[in-house]
């Protein structure tokens, strides 16, 4: 399991499952989500509630499309990659 700290990739040697941990997300991240080849950006966080807002990354501007997402759905947390080229 990796998580991102501060920009810093960290290997979580107590891993249970492949899930990151909510503690450690952030508005802004990139993610992976279960079901999905496709990188996300977290554009919100209700802990409270267990979820979050994502996008798809790189995001299109003519295209506003967020949705709600469990944060349980979340697999993986990345580095947002600036290559924007398919």
């Amino acid at each position: 399991m990796v998580l991102m700290i501060n920009s810093k990739l960290l290997e979580n040697k107590n891993e249970k499952n492949n899930l990151i941990c909510s503690e450690n997300l952030y508005k802004g991240a990139c993610v992976k989500i279960k079901n999905s080849n496709k990188t996300f950006q977290v554009i919100g966080i209700n802990i409270v509630k267990k979820i979050c807002w994502v996008r798809e990354w790189p995001f299109a501007c003519e295209s506003k499309k967020t949705f709600a997402l469990e944060l349980s759905q979340i697999k993986l947390q990345i580095i947002c990659s600036n290559n924007f080229s398919k």
